[in-house]
């Protein structure tokens, strides 16, 4: 009799399992496929690998703008894939040490619940008081004609295993996903084009950093067709109407569908216990629990949040509550990064967001070139800080950068957001210098 099960070893199913067998409680996780779920293997961690060689390669092509001359940069994808795959390794193992150190049972198989309390996995039953479903998500197949069962057509997990650059790559979907590909590939040399139904690219991203965000991708030679749907597929060619209505068609060497993720809800036996779920996913609380007692969900599959760190603190805030100890989720202060040369990153409120609600709000927006480090490590680009404060107490509700690593301080505005802080807080904050960071303490007090 286990205390927990959890079925999926996805970064929500993997903390969270090590997370409970460290509090003392027998835990047992169940997973079909390897460790680490689809941000280890086919997601997060590969697709940024992928996205470091390209800005290797970039930095030889600039690297005469510091002073330093090298003979012509190449891209060698052989060598690109191999570096993937034993970072990729190197982390499943780091995944395994840890789960073997905190005493969680791993069993590698595919688990399906056939009652509250009771799992089946290889014909065998296994019992426990809480069951945390984290299934995940894999990428969703819209009914386009011609495009399943089109070896032209690639999905986020099937590009990741190219051996060669192609020469062209047309891509359905300008949200994250397959922005942060049409980065890497015309990075590499590939003509990069991207075909969104929406009129602006990355979507839940603020309006003025999307913007900033495509015309940096021009100057890298990805073209925008956006407002723009899709009708079919033939072979390697994409067929569209554009905003007239008129038919458009573009040719590529491949076809990305980058059209979002879909959850993991088939075989996991919630019909059976009476979980209720959607096509979207499983309905949860703030504190991770379903309609049913005992059975929680987290991560992707849930469909609030579908980002690997979102996932890992769903998971705990699920293993406090079921085990007692008083937890929330508040999904107002998760920060998300588009890892695209340059790096978007945002925490809270957008200005759309706020004019929605009806808050009463001011900003401020900065260069990143405030920030004396911000030169010094980007020579020839350019950055935005865009800060959203409360009109009445100042606190801070959004934050939205575009510019160098941006994403490497977006957990210091998360931590202002989640606390509450306000201008006045943030003065008493001291950033060092010279980081870019500084950046975004500079915005914020000149809100």
């Amino acid at each position: 009799m286990y205390d927990l099960i959890v079925i999926g070893a996805g970064p929500g199913g993997y903390e969270a399992a090590a997370y409970a067998a460290k509090l003392g409680k027998k835990v047992a996780l169940f997973e079909k496929n390897e460790l680490g779920g689809t941000c280890l293997n086919v997601g997060c961690i590969p697709t940024k690998t992928l996205l470091r060689s390209a800005k290797a390669l970039e930095d030889c092509h600039e690297a005469k703008l510091y002073g330093v001359h090298t003979a012509e940069a190449t891209i060698d994808m052989a060598a690109v894939q191999a570096r993937k795959k034993s970072v990729v390794d190197i982390l499943i193992k780091g995944v395994a040490g840890m789960l073997k150190r905190a005493g969680v049972d791993v069993i590698k198989a595919e688990a399906k619940i056939t009652a509250p309390g009771k799992v089946s996995a290889d014909g065998k039953t296994y019992e426990a008081a809480n069951i945390l479903v984290a299934t995940g998500s894999v990428p969703a197949a819209p009914p386009i004609p011609g495009l399943r069962d089109n070896p032209l057509v690639l999905d986020s997990t099937g590009i990741l295993d190219l051996n060669a650059v192609p020469d062209s790559l047309v891509v359905i979907g300008g949200g994250v996903i397959g922005l942060e590909f049409a980065s890497f590939f015309a990075t590499v040399g590939s003509k990069v084009t991207v075909v969104e139904m929406l009129p602006k690219i990355a979507p839940v991203v603020d309006d003025d950093i999307a913007k900033g965000l495509m015309t940096a991708l021009k100057k890298l030679g990805v073209t925008f067709n956006l407002s723009c749907k899709v009708t079919r597929i033939e072979g390697s060619t994409l067929v569209f109407t554009d905003p007239d209505g008129k038919e458009q068609q573009v040719t590529g060497t491949y076809i990305l569908n980058s059209t979002g993720r879909s959850p993991v809800l088939k075989g996991v036996g919630l019909e059976e216990c009476g979980v209720v779920f959607d096509r979207r996913g499983i309905k949860t609380d703030e504190f991770g629990k379903t309609n049913v007692p005992g059975i929680w969900a987290c991560g992707d599959v849930t469909g609030r949040c579908l980002l690997a760190h979102a996932a890992t603190r769903e998971g705990v805030v699920a293993v406090n509550n079921m085990f007692g100890k008083p937890d929330r989720m508040r999904y107002c202060a998760i920060p998300s990064v588009v890892y695209t040369h340059p790096e978007v990153a945002q925490v809270g409120a957008t200005e759309a967001e706020l004019k929605e609600k009806g808050v009463a709000y001011r900003k401020a927006v900065m260069p990143m070139a405030i920030a004396g480090r911000f030169i010094v490590e980007n020579a020839g680009k350019t950055g935005t800080v865009k800060v959203l404060v409360s009109e009445k107490y100042g606190q801070v509700l959004g934050v939205h950068m575009i510019g160098g690593s941006c994403g490497e301080f977006i957990a210091s505005a998360a931590a202002m957001v989640e606390l509450e802080l306000c201008v006045e807080d943030v003065h008493q904050i001291v950033f060092p210098h010279p980081t870019c960071s500084e950046a975004l303490k500079e915005t914020i007090i000149h809100a």
